[in-house]
């Protein structure tokens, strides 16, 4: 597994998420967007020449990122 899209994901969506409001992004939505996560990850598939996975690991970093953000530090 390579561990730079899964840092720089994670990271580039922590700071998008540590600036979503309350109001855009309500906590029963949190259920849709993993939802929508797995399919678009599995859509997606790996990098090129990545065989570790059968996702893209970048996206699902970046998507957790933006909800550890929104937990840690939404406004």
């Amino acid at each position: 597994m390579f561990a730079g899209p899964i840092i720089f994901g994670f990271i580039l969506g922590f700071i998008l998420g540590s600036r979503i409001r309350d109001d855009m992004f309500p906590p029963s939505s949190y259920l849709v967007v993993i939802l929508a996560l797995i399919i678009v990850a599995w859509n997606l598939g790996p990098f090129p020449y990545y065989t570790d996975l059968p996702i893209a690991t970048g996206f699902v970093a970046a998507a957790a990122g933006i909800m550890a953000g929104r937990i840690l530090l939404g406004r």
